[in-house]
This record gives C-alpha cells, structure tokens and sequence, in this order.
C-alpha cells in the first residue's frame, strides 16, 4: 500500500472509493488494473502473501526475504522489503510482475474475490497471515494518523466506528479472513498468525521453509530469526519504513512499527467497546473454526 508512486509536482488526492464492495485508495489503485488480476498467468514458483492490514505484513515480508537470502542481512540492505516484495494492487504493477524472475514474491491485502485464479488451480503458493482483530483495529488507528494516504480520525471512537462499518481501506476484517479461510482448501495456503510469531518464530520460520521447501542451514536459519525479531526490525531502516518519503507517512506522527505485542487493544477500548467487538465476533465467525489469542499473558513466551 505505502509504495504507491506519488506524481511528481503534485500531491494525489488520496480518497476511499468502493470496487466490487471492497475499499480501495485512488491514487494509490486504479479499479480496472485492479479487476486484471484475477487474469494474471501464476507460476508455481510464486508466492503471495495476503492480510488484512496491520496484521504482520511487513514481518513476514522479512520473513520471507530472509529466507531468500538464507539470512544473509546485507543481500537486501539497499531495498527496503515494501521494494523487495512490492504490492500487487498498486499503480502499474502489472508489467513488473510479468517480466519478474522466478521466484517472484509479493504481498496483498485484496480479498479472495479479486486474486488471480490461477490460485484455485494449486498454481502458487499463498500465506494468509491473521492477527487478533482487536490488536489489528488499535494498530490500524495508530496508523492513520501517520499514513498520509489514510484519512485521519477524528479519535480512536471515530475510527472504532468506521473499522466496525467496514468503512476503512480492505472494508470489513471478517469478510477479509473469511473470504479467504474458506476457500483455503482450493490453493496451497498456509496460515499463521501473528501471535504465533510472538510466541515461537522460530517455529514459524521452519514451519514456512517447509512450506516453500527451502532448506536452510541450523546457522542460516538462525540469522533468518535474528534478523525477524521485533527490536532488529525496528532499528533496521529497511524495514521500518524510516526510508519513506513524508508525503507518504509523516514520521513525527508516530512510527510504523509501535509495540509489536498482544493485548495492546486493553488501553483503548472501552469496556463496551470490547463488549460489542465480542458479540460482533460470536456472529461474524460462528461458522469459522479460527481462535485468537487477545493478551500477552495468554502466550507462554
């Protein structure tokens, strides 16, 4: 999403717009490359990692670019993960992709509906990373008043409102994680959450060098850990998005990796606000076998 050209002598005028009832930026996402994808010819060697935002994208995009480089830290010192493993969605990505060399790895917050069909023929690879919805909406919040492409809230009640009604870029959280739950029997997926990555990444790391069939040494899978903690990343600027020009995200509203922890949503909802998320979330996912972890203490780190 923050890798979006920006035209040069002017400033885009960054609005939500609606495409097939799924949220989208204009100046960021052009709706008729947007209903290209799902034509897009995949190669079995691709890889697409989908979230919701907030969820631990650029984690995995770590993650994932460490495993490339089998930990090597300095192979990607001079691109910045959002470069290494761009967005699909964005402006004029479609060429980038095609002529792209195997493997080509890339990110996406799009719902089911709007990927390329060549996933539901097992061509590919996809990881669907989730994150407790709570932590996400906090995390989302704290993000709009940076992100320069995102409205800012009025404050967090306003915004709690507008992540509710689904009216927030990638629409509604459970209609994202359902509409690809669901349908994970029908490509080669792979699902984790972020809190898992908390409480064991190691075990995370192996359980996706496994699913991308690379083998890493003990030592290399060792640096791939290290470079992934929370603190490396943080102090590392390719990957805390420092890098980022201010007309995309104005750093002295805040950093784009904040707490990197469970249960942070406790200091901002209110205890009605955490009732009504509950029953929300008793409805909306009755019918989907996937739990959450909501607090740090619930996790034996």
């Amino acid at each position: 999403m923050a890798d979006a050209p920006v035209p040069k002598n002017q400033t885009p005028d960054y609005k939500l717009f609606s495409f097939q009832d799924f949220n989208l930026i204009s100046g960021i996402h052009l709706s008729d490359e947007v209903e290209q994808i799902k034509n897009w010819a995949i190669r079995d060697s691709d890889v697409f990692l989908l979230t919701y935002p907030k969820s631990g994208t650029t984690w995995l995009k770590q993650i994932l670019t460490m495993i490339e480089a089998k930990g090597d830290i300095t192979a990607t010192s001079n691109q910045m993960v959002l470069e290494t493993i761009p967005w699909i969605e964005v402006l004029h990505d479609k060429e980038k992709f095609t002529t792209a060399a195997s493997p080509r790895i890339r990110s996406s917050h799009l719902p089911y509906k709007l990927l390329p069909r060549d996933l539901t023929k097992k061509r590919g690879k996809v990881i669907y990373v989730a994150r407790n919805p709570k932590d996400v909406l906090v995390s989302y919040f704290h993000f709009h008043n940076c992100a320069v492409m995102l409205e800012t809230p009025k404050d967090f009640n306003d915004f709690f409102e507008k992540f509710m009604q689904g009216k927030v870029f990638a629409s509604n959280w459970f209609e994202h994680i359902k509409s690809w739950y669901l349908h994970r029997h029908e490509m080669d997926h792979l699902y984790v959450t972020y809190e898992e990555m908390i409480q064991d990444l190691r075990a995370v790391v192996e359980r996706i060098c496994c699913f991308l069939g690379k083998d890493l040494s003990s030592s290399e899978m060792d640096n791939v850990v290290m470079h992934s903690t929370f603190e490396n990343m943080s102090n590392n600027s390719s990957v805390n998005y420092k890098r980022l020009p201010e007309t995309l995200l104005n750093h002295q509203k805040g950093a784009f990796m904040r707490k990197g922890t469970v249960g942070n949503w406790k200091k901002h909802f209110t205890v009605a606000q955490s009732e009504r998320f509950d029953l929300m979330f008793q409805e909306e996912m009755k019918n989907v076998p996937l739990s959450f972890v909501w607090d740090i203490k619930d996790l034996s780190v």
